[in-house]
């Protein structure tokens, strides 16, 4: 049994002859919640990808609990929430969270659900609506509590925050503390970068395919003596 939730080992991977990913090690604990930075195009939502076997890795190996990436087995033990999400437009907010539990093999629980919704400020009233007539803000709500709701032992969430209002983000941010208690990790790229401080443990920093920086989000700002994050990340990827 491997001491970590996922591993990524010299991962490499191109596409039409242009590096998207080049040679990228990184590591993640179990129980942590780990933040993954860069510029847009930086390869963030590639590696992602290559970690759920929904992109072909060129070289290297990656892990999710010490089983290889490809083993059915082992994605069974996440659930993923993309940067652009959009749900089935001709289910309703509920069909679609039945759905979604039933692919990860969990009991849809009306209680459970509607404590979900309240800690995203989503209104249970808006399950029985089409999600074709979702907001933004609504749609990756309801993303999220499918994701919050698998009780997944790792979450892979990208961009988890977009479209969010201030209140939303903030409650969701206290959602995502209460999953540390239980052991759940977390994996969510960002690009608001007090997010990923006020959050996470540990960030990288990924940059032309490369990791630039991995470790506490304070070590990065020590490293460049800088007072804020946002001016040590730009030290770090000049």
């Amino acid at each position: 049994m491997s001491d970590l939730a996922l591993r990524f080992s010299n991962v490499r991977k191109s596409y039409g002859g242009t590096s998207a990913l080049d040679g990228v090690s990184l590591d993640v604990r179990p129980g942590e919640c780990f933040g993954l930075v860069g510029e847009n195009g930086a390869g963030k939502t590639t590696l992602i990808k290559c970690a759920l076997d929904l992109a072909e890795i060129d070289a290297g190996f990656i892990e999710i609990f010490g089983a290889g990436h490809r083993a059915p087995g082992a994605r069974a033990r996440l659930a993923f929430l993309p940067e652009r999400f959009n749900p089935p437009f001709y289910l309703s907010g509920r069909d679609f969270l039945r759905y979604m539990l039933e692919l990860h093999r969990t009991a849809y629980d009306e209680a459970a659900t509607a404590r979900a919704l309240a800690g995203l400020d989503l209104s249970e009233g808006v399950l029985d609506r089409p999600a074709r007539t979702y907001s933004k803000g609504m749609t990756q709500k309801l993303g999220l509590a499918a994701c919050l709701l698998s009780r997944k032992e790792l979450l892979i969430l990208d961009e988890p925050t977009s479209g969010l209002d201030p209140r939303a983000r903030a409650l969701f941010k206290q959602q995502l503390r209460g999953l540390r208690p239980a052991g759940h990790t977390v994996l969510l790229t960002s690009h608001v970068l007090a997010d990923i401080e006020e959050l996470c443990e540990r960030m990288a920093i990924l940059h032309q395919g490369q990791i630039r920086f991995a470790g506490a989000p304070g070590d990065l700002r020590r490293k460049f003596a800088v007072p804020g994050l946002e001016e040590a990340f730009l030290a770090c990827v000049a």
